[in-house]
């Protein structure tokens, strides 16, 4: 098992990113609450993992809290939520503002993030009401492998659509979002705080 990684941080593409780790080259797939607060490449970086291994794949998500990487094992114990819908959710709320949605019993603004349907959202609602304090409190044809755009709308268009989002969504939002200036970061996060009102 994989609980934390300290290494140099060598490349960031919402949600890929990666971290080599005395010349270990580890992939991981992180939330955008993640990517926001990450320093820039070629800097030293720790981060909380959650090793995943099912019977047809491998995976290692990567956390800088561990308040997110709790919320996302957490979640996924709420049946119809996998590893995508738990990141989807970190990427559309602070851990903070989830714990305040699903206290709150707010059904209408956990339907806003990708893959939450009514039902779903109040099993979420109903599973973790009485867990939450201990929380703490398109653009098709490009992998996640795939070269890095340089243009700051590409990029947050290519990570919103990596976290569930449909084309017509992600220009609307994006759209809206996007200010000359921005870097790709801040278009996504403004792109889903609109998304979640």
């Amino acid at each position: 098992m994989i609980g934390r990684l300290k290494g140099v941080l060598v490349s960031k593409q919402p949600p890929w990113l990666m971290v080599d780790v005395n010349g270990v080259g580890y992939e991981l797939e992180a939330p955008m609450s993640t990517f926001y607060d990450l320093p820039e490449t070629g800097r030293e970086v720790t981060l909380c993992t959650h090793y995943a291994v099912k019977e047809d794949s491998v995976a290692l998500y990567g956390f800088l809290r561990e308040a997110e990487r709790s919320l996302f094992r957490h979640v996924q114990k709420v049946s119809g939520i996998g590893a995508k819908i738990a990141l989807a959710i970190l990427s559309g709320a602070s851990v903070e503002e989830f714990a305040r949605l699903v206290q709150g019993g707010d059904v209408a603004a956990l339907t806003r993030i990708p893959g939450i349907g009514k039902k779903t959202a109040e099993r979420i609602i109903v599973e973790l009401r009485d867990r939450v304090d201990a929380l703490g409190g398109g653009v098709p044809g490009i992998s996640p492998g795939g070269a890095v755009p340089h243009d700051p709308v590409t990029e947050a268009s290519v990570a919103l659509q990596q976290l569930g989002y449909k084309p017509a969504e992600i220009s609307r939002l994006v759209k809206d979002a996007a200010a000359p200036g921005d870097s790709a970061e801040a278009i996504i996060r403004k792109a889903l705080r609109a998304a979640l009102r």
